[in-house]
């Protein structure tokens, strides 16, 4: 009988990116990192859904985790022309998918703004505009995502480009980045805030503060997300759309685009406390 189709192999990854590196690493080690980015699920999640493609993969991963939703204010979703959907970034996989799938319940022309890296993930490549968290777009990519604000449909963003950390004891969004104001305004797109419900484990939480204490830069903690992801199975999440504010508004003045970015982020947590 043929073995499975394999869709990840971590060594393969290691010794194709840096050879070198593959030959330094003892078995254990790659066998650690196996079971820490959860290869053994991820390719029997991708052998049961692999065929399906963009929404239809997000709904098959839900159906395949065991994952609910609990949507409110989706009619501040509007049914026709473009709109900027701004939304908090909890959770580092699921928020993503099952934002994807509440606002396809309504509109199934969007498109997400998202880290490079999950191009990888072939069947959400319709779905996906690439952004380099890491350093400058090249000129392509930057007129890609041009071009995508341009257009008249849902554009969703993380805007704080990272999952949530621990804040002064409170689980948040660092600082959001004011690039989809900006959008918003040049565009003429009105701006839905969003509130995803959902955390991470204490052990993401605390590797990252841990990490930052010895003053390392590099973002360890993102080797953890898969493993927060399948943590995720069987659980209800709920997103709560809330009501838009026009870029008329967001065109005031008094506040700059900054400060509107740090306005909009307070009042998507303040939706958490309703």
């Amino acid at each position: 009988m043929a073995k499975p189709a394999k869709y990840i192999d971590i060594e393969q990854v290691i010794a194709k990116k840096s050879p070198g590196l593959r030959r330094w690493m003892p078995g254990f080690l790659i066998s650690f990192l196996r079971s820490v980015l959860h290869e053994k699920d991820i390719n029997h999640t991708m052998q049961v859904i692999g065929h399906l493609q963009g929404l239809d993969f997000c709904d098959g991963l839900m159906k395949h985790m065991n994952v609910t939703i609990a949507v409110e204010g989706l009619e501040n979703i509007p049914e026709t022309g473009g709109v900027i959907i701004a939304s908090n970034h909890p959770l580092g996989g699921l928020d993503g998918i099952t934002l994807m799938h509440a606002v396809g319940q309504k509109r199934t022309d969007l498109q997400f703004l998202v880290n490079d890296i999950l191009l990888n993930v072939e069947n959400l490549r319709p779905l996906f505009v690439p952004v380099n968290k890491h350093g400058p777009n090249g000129r392509a990519i930057a007129q890609l995502i041009e071009q995508t604000y341009a257009k008249d449909i849902p554009v969703l963003v993380f805007p704080a480009g990272m999952v949530s950390r621990m804040q002064n004891g409170e689980i948040a969004d660092l600082e959001w980045k004011k690039s989809f104001v900006s959008k918003a305004i040049k565009y003429q797109k009105d701006i839905v805030p969003v509130f995803v419900d959902g955390t991470n484990s204490k052990f993401f939480y605390n590797l990252a503060r841990f990490r930052k204490m010895l003053g390392i830069s590099a973002n360890l903690e993102m080797f953890l997300l898969p493993k927060e992801m399948f943590r995720q199975r069987n659980r209800k999440i709920t997103i709560t759309f809330g009501k838009s504010i026009s870029w008329e508004k967001l065109n005031d003045t008094q506040k700059n685009h900054q400060q509107w970015a740090d306005e909009l982020r307070k009042q998507v947590y303040a939706m958490a406390k309703k």
